[in-house]
């Protein structure tokens, strides 16, 4: 999973990436003028289940899902109007999801650069540059497939003016300036779309960074696959830094739940429609990522390709039940051990062993 952290400059965007991951990275130093920067981390992904399987089958390794953040500079107010730059657009395309990191705090040391702190402008600001960039592109793919129509010898000409549909659907709702993640598709269409890396159909988590004694209460509108959450950024930041002891107290005596990494991953995991299951043996217990409605196949294809190909049964369990029984041998005398075949849909905290026919070999 790949997350792209943006924001408009000064915003915090490094000071959540850092609360994120752990890291120490400068603030306020990033690239300033619209000049591309990044930053990255892979972050272990926290699941107590990993903790507890590990426990039970005490494996050689443990290895958690992952997560992989990109701290992206280069968003400016208005850059959409005149078109992103061509590494900034190609880094953002990269990306399953963005977190829009919205300054939500004052600090007169580090002043706005619109001069005033005002979270439902900068957001707009920044959607409304991703829209853009959508409805150039669209507007150019529209101008091709016009071309292709004018000039004759297409393939497959019905396939192409169904194209041109959709591509007239995409452009009405852009106009409209409805984000195309809005926009209902077919199956097919999002198979048809699936190569376009439109910034508005991504997934979207808004972060509101507030100040340390801010109120988390933020009133926005819910719309089809967005998230929010209001951040103390710098507080948080402070907190991951610190070791695990000192965090508990640190969490405890500001009254915070839980640290912001565990909300932001559980918050993207249902944005990209995400779900985990578990591979365990004694050589390795480990956390696997698939999106939901993935079949057996599909999460066979995840720990291996030669598992996908070669692909025959599954032995399926679910960690609650392990849970309840409490070893492998009591699962499988309650009834609750099943073999699946390719059709069966992959459950959150399923935990899978695989049968499969090993490829021939050349």
């Amino acid at each position: 999973m790949k997350l792209g952290i943006i924001g408009l400059p000064q915003s915090g965007k490094t000071t959540v990436f850092n609360a994120l991951t752990g890291g120490s990275k400068p603030v306020g130093q990033m690239a300033g003028g619209g000049r591309f920067e990044v930053n990255y981390a892979v972050v272990n992904v926290s699941d107590e289940r990993v903790d507890r399987l590990s426990a039970i089958f005490k494996p050689k390794k443990t290895i958690y899902a992952h997560v992989m953040y990109a701290d992206i500079a280069g968003l400016e107010e208005g850059t959409g109007k005149s078109g992103f730059s061509g590494p900034l657009l190609n880094q953002l395309a990269q990306m399953d999801g963005l977190i829009h990191v919205v300054r939500a705090f004052e600090n007169p040391s580090v002043p706005h650069p619109s001069g005033s702190i005002n979270p439902s402008r900068d957001v707009n600001a920044v959607e409304t540059d991703l829209l853009l960039q959508d409805l150039v592109a669209v507007e150019r793919k529209l101008e091709r497939i016009s071309d292709d129509l004018r000039k004759g010898g297409v393939k497959d000409k019905g396939a192409v003016q169904r194209e041109q549909v959709l591509f007239q659907r995409l452009h009405e709702a852009l106009s409209a300036e409805r984000p195309l993640r809005e926009v209902e598709l077919t199956h097919e269409e999002e198979k048809n779309l699936s190569s376009y890396a439109f910034l508005t159909r991504k997934p979207l988590l808004t972060v509101f960074n507030i100040g340390d004694d801010d109120p988390e209460e933020i009133a926005v509108e819910n719309k089809p696959h967005t998230g929010h959450v209001a951040l103390r950024g710098r507080l948080e930041m402070e907190i991951a830094q610190l070791s695990p002891e000192d965090a508990a107290t640190f969490l405890a005596d500001y009254g915070i739940s839980e640290p912001s990494l565990r909300r932001m991953i559980r918050l993207s995991y249902e944005l990209l429609g995400l779900l985990s299951f578990f591979t365990v043996g004694e050589d390795e217990v480990r956390a696997w990522t698939v999106k939901r409605g993935a079949n057996a196949p599909d999460a066979a294809g995840e720990v291996h390709t030669d598992l996908r190909e070669g692909f025959i049964r599954a032995e399926v369990y679910s960690y609650d039940d392990l849970m309840e029984a409490g070893g492998v041998a009591e699962v499988k005398a309650k009834g609750k051990f099943r073999l699946e075949g390719k059709e069966y849909i992959v459950k959150d905290g399923d935990i899978l062993n695989i049968r499969f026919s090993p490829p021939a070999k050349k």
